[in-house]
């Protein structure tokens, strides 16, 4: 697996944590635990950007490494 591939896996990942944290504060009624759960995603969602920074980055520096997805 090359890193670009290894790049776009986590990506993915971290964009589905993000979407099952968002869901946790949807269906939370606990005000407390809504708020951490907005808190995380929140971070989750700066962290996806950076990497997906990075992405574009190494790619633009590797062309080998694109894949058929726009960031």
């Amino acid at each position: 697996m090359t890193i670009g591939t290894k790049m776009h896996h986590t990506l993915a990942n971290l964009e589905g944590a993000a979407s099952d944290l968002q869901t946790f504060a949807l269906d939370s009624q606990d005000q407390t635990a809504k708020k951490m759960f907005n808190d995380l995603n929140r971070q989750l969602e700066d962290i996806v950007q950076a990497l997906k920074g990075r992405v574009n980055y190494v790619e633009k520096q590797e062309p080998q490494y694109k894949m058929n997805q726009n960031l």
